[in-house]
This record gives structure tokens, sequence and C-alpha cells, in this order.
């Protein structure tokens, strides 16, 4: 700890994001940029704890003490040496993790936390900067051939693990470009596409080999990949949404967010959309149904396309602004949480849009039905939830009488998250043991029933984050390295 008392002296500070009314006209990232020097200043709040918990609150296991006190030395080249010892890709996380390690950091406990996740995006880009990462290529091969379906970020990870244990990794992904949901899932605004890119590159030049337009199961033979791979590691996510059932689901105008938000990726890279396909927020009445991230990343798109107005509803009760009895440090807290599309939408309705809903941001509401025109959407009918409470965990719902409303509304997007994988493709066609949520089933090796086949991220675990899809894709790296080698010498943390 190089300043003892700098958590006493010096308070957390973050990016400023640039102003609303700008950057609603375009899909750049929002914050600006952050001095080395300020970023000395978070990294000297750190405490070193005696007991790091921040490491428990990181599914990667991150050395988070360490590079704070790198970054407050000025030693940037150890800090990142320091941070990719954990971390297959910190330019990621450190943009779009919610960051469960601050959570969990000790200052937390009554005072803000470490500004962890923006330390660790800036050792990375410091280190891009100074062209510190570059190539790595294993110095010899195995032989051994392993075939990685899916390129989001649980199949990044496993296959640059794969890779540099000196195995030769094919990537495998449906769509036409690499980055699953990095690429297709994640809005600009959160994560632009020139940083995936990077890395892919990066990871090309090591040897790594990704075959696109290879949807495995379909136009790639599940039987062609058992016969020419060593091993495969299903890695293809929890893709399958959570549909809602409502009289007028059927009506034009309802998609899902997955079917929404890709489109706009693909408009950014200059990607033509089909007049008869495209979904688009301009000019229309918008509701989001869900509360999530997802549904957040769909406020703000629709925000930048120009809708006529935006709600955003959540079927749970409205979190507590603060950590409640029952969800004590160090674990997660489910509470309320506020996203640059929320403060768009605050802005926006006081200024541009005065004529918004009062409250853009609802929760405790049940969609009842949709009604419509010509076959398209035109209004959703609603209710208002009581919701009975055990602590801050809600566990009965009740309608209340007389509180139905009914809105505007041209289009409806379904954020309400995943259920499980698709199963049609490799796992039914492997036959794969599945869990009682419908996800792939393994053992405590990532192995599935049938030997060979290993399975990591969403698609083993339930829908989750960036950085437990790496975690995971880290861990079935290690287990199959051992099971093709007899052992392995990369780095494992213990997760079940």
């Amino acid at each position: 700890m190089g300043k003892p008392t700098g958590f006493k002296e010096i308070a957390r500070q973050t990016p400023q994001r640039r102003p609303v009314e700008l950057r609603v006209l375009d899909w750049d990232e929002i914050y600006l940029d952050f001095g080395d020097r300020k970023l000395q200043d978070q990294g000297a709040r750190c405490m070193d704890c005696g007991i790091p918990f921040c490491h428990e609150g990181c599914p990667l296991g991150n050395i988070i003490p360490e590079w704070n006190d790198l970054v407050y030395k000025n030693r940037w080249h150890e800090a990142m040496e320091m941070l990719f010892k954990t971390n297959n890709f910190p330019e990621f996380t450190g943009r779009v993790c919610p960051a469960p390690c601050e959570e969990a950091c000790v200052l937390g406990i009554n005072e803000k936390p470490v500004t962890i996740k923006l330390i660790e995006q800036n050792i990375v880009e410091h280190a891009y900067k100074n062209g510190w990462v570059k190539p790595r290529p294993p110095e010899r091969r195995t032989g051994k051939n392993v075939a990685v379906v899916g390129s989001g970020p649980a199949g990044l990870a496993c296959a640059a693990q794969l890779n540099q244990a000196g195995h030769t990794v094919t990537v495998f992904e449906r769509a036409d470009r690499v980055g699953g949901l990095l690429t297709y899932g994640i809005p600009n605004f959160k994560l632009e596409k020139w940083v995936v890119e990077r890395r892919v590159k990066i990871m090309e030049a090591e040897g790594i080999q990704f075959k696109t337009n290879a949807n495995v199961g379909f136009n790639i033979k599940v039987e062609d990949l058992r016969r020419d791979f060593d091993a495969i590691v299903l890695c293809g996510g929890s893709t399958q949404p959570r549909d809602l059932k409502a009289p007028g689901r059927d009506l034009k105008g309802i998609h899902f967010a997955m079917d929404y938000l890709p489109q706009q990726n693909r408009r950014n890279f200059g990607d033509s959309i089909p007049q008869n396909e495209s979904i688009t927020a301009k000019d229309k009445h918008v509701i989001i149904l869900g509360g999530g991230d997802t549904g957040a990343d769909c406020l703000g798109t629709a925000h930048r396309q120009g809708a006529k107005s935006v709600c955003q509803f959540e079927l749970l009760p409205m979190p507590p602004e603060s950590r409640a009895p029952d969800m004590p440090w160090p674990y997660w807290p489910m509470i309320l949480r506020i996203s640059s599309a929320h403060e768009e939408s605050s802005t926006l309705q006081q200024g541009l849009y005065p004529d918004r809903p009062a409250k853009i941001r609802d929760y405790a509401i049940a969609t009842q039905s949709f009604s419509g025109e010509n076959g398209t959407v035109k209004k959703l009918r609603a209710i208002r939830l009581e919701w009975e409470m055990q602590g801050s965990r809600p566990v009965k719902m009740k309608e209340i009488p007389g509180s139905e409303f009914e809105l505007d509304c041209d289009l409806c997007l379904l954020a309400m998250g995943f259920v499980h994988p698709e199963h049609p493709g490799p796992i039914q066609q492997l036959g794969l043991t599945l869990d009682p949520r419908g996800n792939v089933q393994v053992d405590q090796n990532y192995q599935t029933n049938v030997p060979g086949v290993f399975a990591a991220g969403d698609l083993r675990r339930g829908q989750s984050l960036v950085v437990w899809a790496i975690s995971e894709g880290r861990q079935a790296a290690r287990a199959v390295d051992e099971s093709l080698m007899g052992k392995s010498d990369l780095p494992y943390l213990k997760l079940f």
C-alpha cells in the first residue's frame, strides 16, 4: 500500500459523461478521458486489506490491490502484467462489467469503494497505447486440435487459454463477425466494436483460427467436428429468450430485445437492413418490458434512434436504493442502479421531450394484453401489482384492482432475460444431459456426458455476466488441457 492514508484523503472520482444532448446524437462511448494523475490518486484509495474481499467478489480472482498499488506508483507495465495474469480481456470487463469487486471492497462498508473497474480499463488502454499488448504465440504446439463453438467472451477466453497451452484452436461462430454478445448484443455506446476487433486481430496473430457463418449443427456437422478435433468446447451462450404469454402477442411490432439490438450494431458497421426486416424506434411510442441491463440497452438505443416516447416496465417491485439488512456487505446487493440510459431518459424528459410519460422507468407492472390495427400493435394494456415481501425479496404478487391502464405502443421490446441455451443443434444432436433449468450439465471438469465434449459460460451456468463468461472459459480451458495432456500448467480458480 503506497499511501496508507489515501482512502481518508482522496474521494472517489470517476470520468464525466458527455452531455446527454450530444451523446444521444451518436453511437460513441459516453465517457470523457480521465488523466493518469487522477487514476494514480484513485489507486491510492486502495487499503491493501489484510483480507482483500475484492478477490472474492471478482469471478476471475483478479489480483486487485497489487495493480492498484502499481498504478499509484506509476508502474504501468507491471500493472499490466499483473492484470493479464487473471483476465484475458480487461478492455471488455473494464467497460461492461457491473463490478462485483467494488461491491465487495472493504472500503465500501462505510465509504464509496475504490474505482477498481476504472483502473482496470485504464491499465489495459495504457498498455495498448504504449505498444505493450502484442501477439504471444506459444513456443511449441502439442499436436492436439480443439474446436470452440461460440466466439462470445467464454469462447474467446477458452480459445486464448488453450492456444497458450500450445493446442491448435479453431473457433466456430454462426454470425458473420466474431465476438458473439460483445459484437451484436452490447450497444456501441457501451462497447465500441473496434475494441473487440483489436483483440480478435491479436488472437489471430497468435495462431487462433476463426470461422464465421459457421453454424455448428446446421451448416457445420457435429460429426465432422468429432472426427477432426480432439476436443470440443461448447460456449454458445444462453440465447433462448423468455417470452410473454399475453393476448395480442402475435401482433407485428412486438420483438425480442436480441432481435432489435443487433440490427443497430449492424447499421453501425455499415450493413444494410432490408426494409421488411428493419426494427427501429424512430418516431414511435416504445415500451420496453424488463428492467435489467438488456432493457437499459434497448432504452439507450431507442433514444438514439429518435423514439417519440419510451417507457421501461419491470414486473418486480422497485429495489431499495441502498443495502437492506438481508443483503449485507460483501455480497452483491440487489439495489436500484442508474445506467447512462436512465440518466438520458431523465434529461430528455425534462428538456427535449417534455410530453413523455411522467415515469419512464416504472416497477411492479404486469402486461395484460396488446391491441392493434391492421395486424400491428398500437396499444399495451397493463395493471399494477402489489408484492408480498420477505425482507427485500419479493415472494408473491397480486393485482391491484382498478389500477389498469393503457398506453400507446408502436414498438414493444421484450427484454425479460433468457431461459437457457438453444437446444436444437449440437445439444440435441450430441444427446447432452441438461440440468433442471435446461442448461448443459457438466461434471467438475466441465465435461458433458459425452466424452471429449465440454461446455462453459452461459450455456452451462445460465444467463450471467461477461466477467463470469470469461472466468468459465478459462476454467474450461484448463480442464480440456488436463484431459488432453494428463496435466496442465494453465491457472486454475476453483468455481464449483
